[in-house]
């Protein structure tokens, strides 16, 4: 279902639209995609917004060939991505967005922040770290070598939608 309202742009103050899109994923809670867009400045948002809440949860899945790349990420504004072959992780803060994408847009996602990292490194071995992770992202884009995906969700709202995908629940008491 898809509504739209009138807003102002946080920007410029212009008049906009906002749109609401409640997605339906199989196996998963009702999802409300915002989109705000501003035709004056260009000023762009878009959140993924999960409705409830569920049990503490750890997904887990093994990307073996290239057909793995297009599984299925939802990760909430609670959830942490991992990928421990690649030294890769992104957290939970006060800025975070959820999002709905697939293991090819997580590894898009990781190479665009140390893209801006490479854009004004501190040092010539934060530099050259850096190149060294890139590569590894690039390889693992082509499937060069297994790796694993694993995102934790205290409030369980995050999930990898595939057959392959592990589902295991955490303890109350778990990060």
């Amino acid at each position: 279902m898809r509504e739209s309202y009138p807003g102002t742009c946080p920007a410029c103050g212009s008049e906009i639209q906002i749109v609401h899109h409640r997605l339906d994923i199989p196996h998963y809670p009702d999802l409300l995609l915002v989109s705000i867009t501003c035709g004056a400045c260009g000023y762009r948002h878009v959140d993924t917004i999960i409705l409830g809440e569920g049990d503490p949860v750890q997904w887990t899945v093994r990307i073996e060939e290239p057909e793995d790349l297009s599984i299925r990420v939802v990760r909430s504004t609670t959830g942490t991505i991992e990928i421990p072959e690649l030294g890769l992780a992104v957290e939970p803060g006060t800025a975070c967005e959820g999002f709905v994408t697939n293991i090819e847009g997580v590894l898009d996602r990781f190479q665009q922040a140390v893209g801006a990292v490479l854009a004004n490194p501190e040092s010539e071995e934060e530099r050259k770290a850096a190149l060294q992770v890139l590569e590894k992202i690039g390889a693992a884009r082509e499937v060069a070598f297994p790796f694993t995906v694993i995102i934790k969700d205290p409030a369980g709202n995050s999930a990898l939608i595939s057959e392959k995908a592990e589902k295991m629940l955490l303890d109350q008491s778990e990060p």
